[in-house]
């Protein structure tokens, strides 16, 4: 890997403060253990931002890793959709990404510094759309993929992905959590990747984050600044990576505040929530919910996310299943169509409505982030049979001329 891949960052822990040159190989603080963060110098960064070229992630290269071979799909770049009838809300539909998640952004930057540092493949834990999305990228790199996934916990769309990639599946008992364990334990020593054969692209990976970020530049440009941005929270990477985005945008002078930032979470996975009260650490054992991209009871970028809720104004709130499910629904009905996890922001957003946490004039925006086509079980459960059995033409004609279809 060349010298500038990353040259323009330093890391640094936000706990202790310790700071070490950027190194890939390097996710944990030796002095805490609290994850690194990856931190533009902004006397390094040359960004022309009203002159941008290409689109899609990559369009932000100037504000990103500079990876010797880049693997990409043409991520990025996704949908902003208004909604009606509620307020002043639009959704990003990142369920327009190449494996139908907003992991492609991620991986896109994580795989292709995995390529340029020359290791034999990558390893994930995940619930499903992380392992999609790693097999994909891999796969176009040319790399393995072992994806580590909780038995029978895994959507069946997002597993039939995985394996179509070519990724070797293992599968592990417990849930995501004891998922991610094995695979800290099986390639971390002291916050060091220490087996250079496969490069671990989970969101305690800090490069990976970076190209999640742009989600955040692609807002900017579209609308501007919204007031408030609501983000299904499982692992809390993402909600981190968005708002590091924006404030990297008013750090460089391109915009003069942030959105709020709100972590919604599922009531039977709600770590964060319980955290956010001061209820405890932000765990919950045995996490369950239908939403299953958010079932996680250990976030490992806790600390992360809550960072990003507390320093924008944010906070976190959560949503019932059926108040899920009745989101996705609504979401349907405008022709957008996106898995459980994916519909907790409208959910949250409904709540924050009735609660008046939040005024329909605001500019919100709400992450959808995957496609409804990840998880048909939940899709096909959720939404029941109304189909109608005939077995003529003339059949149908009646139906249509009495309206009864």
């Amino acid at each position: 890997m060349s010298s500038r891949a990353l040259s323009k960052y330093i890391l640094k822990c936000p706990r202790c403060g310790f700071e070490v040159e950027a190194n890939p190989y390097v996710m944990r603080c030796p002095r805490c253990g609290e994850l690194l963060d990856a931190v533009l110098i902004a006397d390094r960064v040359r960004i022309n931002w009203g002159s941008l070229r290409d689109r899609g992630v990559w369009r932000y290269r100037d504000l990103l890793p500079e990876p010797d071979n880049v693997i990409t799909m043409g991520e990025g770049s996704t949908p902003l959709i208004r909604l009606r009838g509620y307020g002043n809300a639009y959704v990003k539909f990142e369920g327009a990404n190449p494996t139908g998640s907003f992991k492609d952004r991620g991986m896109t930057v994580g795989v292709s510094l995995a390529s340029s540092i020359g290791v034999r493949g990558v390893i994930v834990a995940s619930t499903g759309n992380t392992a999609a999305s790693a097999a994909a990228y891999a796969a176009r790199a040319g790399l393995e993929c072992v994806v580590v996934l909780p038995k029978g916990g895994v959507a069946r769309g997002k597993l039939g992905q995985a394996m179509l990639h070519g990724a070797r599946i293992v599968e592990v008992p417990g849930t995501f959590d004891n998922a991610l364990e094995y695979v800290l334990e099986t390639v971390l020593s002291n916050g060091h990747v220490e087996d250079a054969h496969y490069y671990p692209l989970n969101s305690i990976n800090p490069w990976r984050l970076e190209g999640q970020k742009t989600i955040a530049f692609e807002i900017v440009e579209e609308i501007g600044v919204p007031d408030y941005v609501f983000v299904p929270v499982g692992n809390g990477g993402n909600i981190y990576a968005i708002w590091k985005g924006f404030r990297e945008l008013m750090e460089l002078g391109i915009i003069d505040r942030v959105p709020r930032m709100i972590g919604v979470q599922a009531e039977g996975a709600a770590p964060m929530v319980r955290y956010w009260r001061g209820l405890g650490e932000a765990r919950v054992d045995n996490p369950r919910t239908v939403a299953s991209a958010i079932r996680i009871g250990k976030p490992v970028n806790w600390f992360r996310a809550y960072r990003a809720a507390k320093y924008s104004g944010g906070m976190f709130i959560e949503v019932s299943d059926e108040e899920i499910l009745t989101a996705q629904k609504v979401l349907g009905r405008e022709g957008i169509g996106v898995e459980p996890a994916s519909a907790a922001s409208l959910a949250g957003y409904i709540r924050a409505l009735r609660e008046g946490l939040v005024d329909a004039r605001d500019k919100v925006v709400l992450i959808a982030t995957g496609h409804a086509l990840k998880d048909p079980d939940a899709l096909l459960a959720g939404n029941g049979n109304n189909a109608i059995s005939i077995s003529s033409i003339d059949e149908l004609k009646a139906l249509v001329i009495n309206g009864k279809i």
